[in-house]
């Protein structure tokens, strides 16, 4: 190449970075403090993990029930509760 078009293709070259860079920052500024951003931070962690640990409890706690009035009907009828 030509040293004018090399020049060209340089400064055009620059005016590309600076356009991506301009942009990345635009776009950052714009999704900065988004609410899936606070999740993957852990600011909602304590939340989260509490709700899912007691809905868990609660599960083990109904299935328990629901076996210990299976194995009361079964004693009634005579049958084995094992």
């Amino acid at each position: 190449m030509s040293e004018p078009v090399k020049k060209v293709a340089q400064q055009a070259e620059s005016r590309l970075d600076r356009i991506a860079k301009s942009a990345q920052e635009q776009f950052n500024k714009i999704t900065e403090g988004r609410f899936t951003d606070r999740i993957k931070e852990g600011r909602f962690a304590d939340q989260l993990d509490h709700g899912v640990d007691q809905g868990r409890a609660d599960a083990r706690r109904n299935q328990g029930r629901a076996d210990a009035r299976r194995d009361q009907q079964r004693e009634r009828r005579g049958g084995s509760a094992a």
